[in-house]
């Protein structure tokens, strides 16, 4: 019986650590575990392994917040650090976070074209698609429909098992580092590393445990929701290695984006290689282009002390409905737009987010330790030492990140 009442609780709590880690693989994501497999094979697939115990540190102390507190990331740096210190994270977050629903709205533009469908009408139905769920539809029900779409993400799983690749090489790679003294694999590694961890994900968790109502008698289940979620998310981003390592490196297929990959599989893994990874692009893309919306409008009114919510109306919290319609509306309207400066926006993005992650991790880190806020959930000495090295990891990570796209044009690509 009690094992059945644990099982309940999970199912009760499941959800924000699930889909949060999850959703992290959106369309550039993918576009970039798509290109890391195609130009190096399986030689980056042993940067999951620091990469998901990175992921699991940060994500399961945000969570933690949450839970103890009640209250949202920004709500926190707030309080604690000055409305001033909040406004201007939010302003360039938002700025990040639009170059990032630029990026979505153009993986569900190219996938869908590669099915045979129009942008012009697609992007149109899909914004309306994801803002009507937010706008009239409950958390509950929000929740339910974006963990079913996370079932989806196992279609990568099964085109790497498709394109029958070199296990024992595989795993080789995966346990035994192999470094190739380049600038565009060092480039690639960072790039697995930043598309991962990202800090609209810090706030999106924290909020979306907020807005649950999760407690502290909860926090077991919580963490194991975080636990299963980055997991998840790691090994499907495996599997895009991969499939792209096993059909498209041996043939020296270059590719610079995700829908090119699944445009490359066709006649060398097959129609359904094909259509899975293509359904699948779609289908993260769409996701990424709500949750990065709705994360945004979470943080920014947390930061202003604005109401906030999916379960509010429109005339309940005007400001949080009013910034997700605008980040959809505008996003898909420069999709729409002749010769928009779609790379542009998507380079801005993976900057700004790289310059702030440092920021908002130390943020955390400060909030995770004050005995005030969090009591006796303060972090561990040990969880400490792991926190602040992946800290300084990520930092020096994020400072090569931003110097690569000074680099001269073709030293990321080639």
């Amino acid at each position: 019986m009690n094992l059945w009442r644990k099982i309940i609780l999970f199912l009760s709590v499941m959800g924000p650590g699930i889909i949060t880690a999850n959703i992290d693989n959106d369309a550039s994501g993918i576009t970039t575990y798509s290109v890391a497999g195609a130009r190096f094979g399986y030689a980056l697939l042993w940067t999951l392994i620091p990469t998901t115990v990175a992921l699991v540190v940060i994500q399961e102390m945000v969570a933690r917040m949450g839970v103890v507190t009640g209250k949202g990331l920004s709500d926190l740096i707030r309080e604690n650090y000055g409305v001033k210190a909040a406004f201007y994270m939010m302003t360039v977050l938002f700025i990040a976070n639009f170059g990032t629903t630029v990026a979505n709205f153009a993986g569900w533009a190219a996938s869908m074209e590669i099915l045979g469908l129009s942008k012009y009408f697609m992007v149109p139905l899909g914004a309306f698609f994801i803002w009507f769920l937010v706008i009239k539809g409950s958390y509950r029900a929000v929740e339910r429909i974006l963990l079913f779409a996370c079932l989806l993400y196992f279609g990568y799983v099964f085109s790497g098992f498709m394109s029958k690749p070199d296990w024992q090489e595989v795993f080789s790679r995966t346990f035994i580092p192999k470094m190739h003294f380049n600038s565009e694999f060092i480039m690639l590694g960072i790039a697995i590393v930043g598309t991962t961890i990202t800090p609209w994900m810090q706030f999106y968790l924290q909020s979306s445990i907020a807005e649950k109502g999760i407690k502290k008698e909860q926090y077991k289940a919580s963490r194991l929701d975080v636990l299963i979620g980055c997991s998840i998310t790691d090994i499907v981003s495996f599997f895009i290695i991969v499939t792209c390592a096993t059909t498209l490196f041996p043939f020296g297929i270059r590719i610079h984006e995700a829908s090119e990959a699944a445009l490359a599989l066709k006649p060398l893994a097959g129609e359904y290689a094909f259509l899975i990874f293509a359904v699948s692009l779609a289908n993260a893309a769409l996701l990424g282009a709500i949750i990065v919306p709705l994360a945004t409008s979470y943080y920014i009114c947390e930061a202003m002390g604005w109401e906030r919510g999916i379960n509010k109306t429109f005339r309940e919290a005007p400001q949080f409905m009013w910034i997700y319609t605008v980040m959809i509306v505008f996003a898909a309207l420069v999709i729409l737009t002749p010769n928009a400066p779609l790379v542009f926006l998507m380079v801005l993005s993976s900057v700004l987010n790289g310059m702030l992650l440092p920021f908002v991790l130390v943020y955390a880190l400060s909030l995770v330790n004050d005995r005030k806020i969090m009591g006796e959930f303060v972090n561990p000495r040990f969880h400490n030492v792991v926190s602040w090295g992946t800290v300084g990891v990520l930092t020096v990570l994020t400072i090569l990140f931003i110097i690569s796209f000074l680099l001269p044009e073709g030293a990321f690509y080639g």
